[in-house]
């Protein structure tokens, strides 16, 4: 199974629908909240290549990007192939 981890704010509306949405698709994911932490936001930021939105979400330690780039690799039909 495919590891997934989310670095999140907790006040985020896109967190909360992409760990709602990984949690339907009954898929497990860890998180990682930045928000009262920049040495953590920070680390997101240089894995990410800069980016500073959340979520960042990674499988199997490659990037994916935010939870747009997830819900565009499930109307491709991609992201179940990516998370097997």
């Amino acid at each position: 199974m495919a590891e997934i981890v989310m670095y999140t704010k907790d006040y985020c509306p896109f967190s909360k629908e992409a760990k709602a949405f990984f949690e339907e698709k009954g898929k497990n994911y860890s998180e990682i909240q930045i928000q009262d932490d920049a040495v953590v936001a920070r680390e997101m930021e240089e894995k990410s290549g800069g980016r500073t939105d959340t979520p960042q979400i990674f499988v199997n330690g490659s990037h994916i990007g935010s939870f747009d780039d997830i819900k565009a690799l499930e109307a491709t039909g991609n992201l179940d192939e990516l998370l097997k």
